[in-house]
């Protein structure tokens, strides 16, 4: 069964989007067969990947109100092993269609538990803010990455954020864990930056991840081209970033369901 991860932080301009396509590109690098979600209204994860949309094009609009499968959005990216659900700017009106419905937190959990066998991994990239559809993301996930830039106000909101993770653990999700944070737009020539890096270990521990994602141009330059910096520029420091960060995750997430399986083992047999 495959791994739904939600990449989350209701602050905008934190890398968000950025890891969600590269963190997505760089686990199907390593052939673990991958569907990057857009759920952004934004839709900068699309578009980010070089995905076109066409009149006819399903996304994740139809898929969050009921009146198309997962299954049947899915595309193809230029990358083998990476598939997307697109994602458009009417899915700024999803709040308002659903407000009347019953359990609308759960609709991207039931939608996406007909594919989940399907995928080794499935990326959320969520909206800057903590509304229904982050809701829906955090009631489907397995875990959360959390990306936090090293600037100033980069604390900011993080409480909130961890109340709402922990809020969802306890009425919507009880399985749902902090993969990790991660440390996004590093610079080594400003202190501040390894201050916060410090400020946000002291904080989260061994949930902060060892990689951590340096200012890059070749990185900001990417999307602009429709593809992820690995196909942009493979050997760009940013290319190296979130290729050893992808495969930090892969392994966190090993381990993490080894530990599920022998927790299981044992309440089985007490």
């Amino acid at each position: 069964m495959g791994t739904i991860i939600a990449i989350v932080n209701q602050k905008g301009g934190v890398g968000k989007t950025t890891s969600a396509v590269n963190i997505a590109a760089s686990i199907a690098a390593a052939e673990r067969k991958t569907l990057l979600v857009d759920i952004d209204p934004q839709a900068n994860a699309t578009s980010g990947v070089g995905c076109e949309k066409g009149s006819n094009t399903l996304t994740s609009y139809e898929v969050l109100i009921g009146s198309a499968t997962a299954k049947s959005a899915v595309q193809i990216t230029k990358m083998p092993f990476l598939s997307i659900i697109p994602s458009d700017i009417n899915l700024v009106g999803v709040e308002l269609e659903l407000i009347n419905q019953p359990e609308r937190e759960y609709n991207l959990k039931k939608t996406l538990s007909s594919i989940k066998d399907d995928y080794e991994f499935i990326i959320l990239d969520c909206a800057p803010s903590l509304g229904l559809i982050t809701l829906n993301a955090l009631s489907a996930a397995d875990s959360v990455i959390i990306p936090v830039q090293c600037e100033y106000y980069a604390l900011e909101g993080l409480g909130q954020l961890l109340s709402t993770i922990s809020m969802v653990k306890k009425n919507l999700n009880k399985n749902l864990e902090i993969e990790g944070v991660v440390m996004t737009m590093y610079d080594s020539r400003l202190r501040l930056s390894q201050q916060i890096v410090d400020e946000v270990k002291k904080y989260f521990g061994k949930k902060v991840f060892k990689t951590i994602v340096t200012r890059n141009v070749r990185l900001s330059e990417a999307p602009s081209f429709g593809k992820p910096v690995l196909l942009y520029d493979a050997i760009s420091s940013g290319s190296r970033n979130y290729m050893q960060l992808g495969n930090e995750v892969i392994h966190r997430v090993a381990r993490r369901k080894r530990q599920q399986q022998l927790t299981e083992q044992k309440v089985a047999t007490a």
